[in-house]
């Protein structure tokens, strides 16, 4: 059985940016659930919930980070490169349920429940968000830092644990932002709606948050193509060869995230012998692999059109048949 490869320097880098984000997530959920039980705040502990969905979905990603990086073996000879989108798709997933429903749930409970207004705890939860503000802040320059090293923009952010750490930090800088404008307005105006409002607007956010990231998940578990560019540059190459007189399909799919799968059927032009097409299979093979480094696994199904139209023509179908 092969070992592990290694981990690469941007692998540690995402490893080291999740790890951030965990430890983070970790003090803040707590933070904000002592001071959304004392304050009794709907918006606080809506993300109270936030937070602790992000800690579990940090550990998940964490998880993904370890066992992608499995070598292939005989029951999954394209390795395991997807188990990062698996893990991803558990986290959006724990978005969804553990911050989106329990945000409504409070958001609901805080417009129905009427009662006296109290504001004992009020100002030590104001504290606890400036302070949370804060260090989901710091997570997320480093997340966005990284992405900036890596290429910034779509290259940047092709990783799916970075991906979701980034929309993971950038929600919870909204929705603290939107908890802080909560309470304050519920104190000013003494009207619960205010803070209500903003425990179903941090709900909304989670939740479109969860599909987006559930959505980009899928595509890629269900077999999403590699990337244009790197499938325009395979075409033209094929094409670019003297020996090949047309590309009738290629089929790409990512197998990881830096992994694909090339299929390619050509047509050659006639006269090749067999040894001539076996050493031309092999050179065009190296050439994508070195045009297209993530293009790991590559199959050619190399034909003579005009030998396979002559043997399909209703000439020769009705010489087989009358033979």
């Amino acid at each position: 059985m092969s070992a592990t490869p290694p981990e690469s320097r941007t692998e540690r880098r995402t490893r080291v940016t999740v790890l951030v984000a965990l430890a983070a997530n970790l003090v803040i959920a707590v933070a904000k659930a002592v001071g959304g039980l004392v304050a009794g705040s709907p918006a606080l502990l809506s993300e109270a919930a936030h937070s602790v969905a992000d800690s579990l979905n940090e550990v998940f990603l964490l998880a993904a980070l370890r066992r992608s990086r499995r070598p292939a073996d005989r029951r999954h000879p394209f390795g395991y490169g997807k188990e990062r989108y698996f893990w991803s798709l558990l986290a959006a997933v724990g978005i969804f349920v553990m911050g989106g429903c329990f945000s409504f749930f409070q958001g609901f409970q805080a417009l129905t429940g009427g009662g006296e207004e109290e504001f004992t705890g009020y100002v030590a939860g104001l504290v606890v968000l400036v302070v949370a503000l804060l260090a989901e802040g710091a997570s997320l320059l480093r997340a966005l830092y990284q992405v900036r090293r890596q290429g910034g923009g779509a290259d940047g952010m092709r990783d799916p644990a970075l991906r979701t750490v980034v929309a993971e930090d950038g929600t919870a800088v909204l929705g603290v932002t939107l908890a802080i404008t909560g309470m304050a307005l519920h104190m000013v105006t003494g009207q619960a709606v205010w803070e209500a409002s903003a425990s179903l607007a941090i709900g909304a956010l989670l939740v479109y948050v969860a599909y987006r990231l559930g959505r980009d998940a899928r595509d890629q578990l269900i077999g999403e193509a590699a990337d244009p560019r790197a499938s325009g540059r395979i075409r033209a190459l094929l094409e670019a060869q003297p020996e090949i007189d047309s590309v009738e399909a290629l089929l790409t799919m990512k197998t990881g995230l830096d992994s694909a799968l090339v299929a390619a059927r050509v047509d050659l032009m006639p006269g090749l012998d067999s040894e001539r097409v076996e050493e031309v299979a092999v050179r065009i093979k190296r050439s994508i692999c070195s045009t297209v480094p993530e293009a790991d696994q590559v199959f050619l199904d190399v034909t003579d059109r005009y030998a396979r139209e002559a043997h399909e023509s209703p000439a020769a179908t009705g010489e087989r048949g009358g033979a």
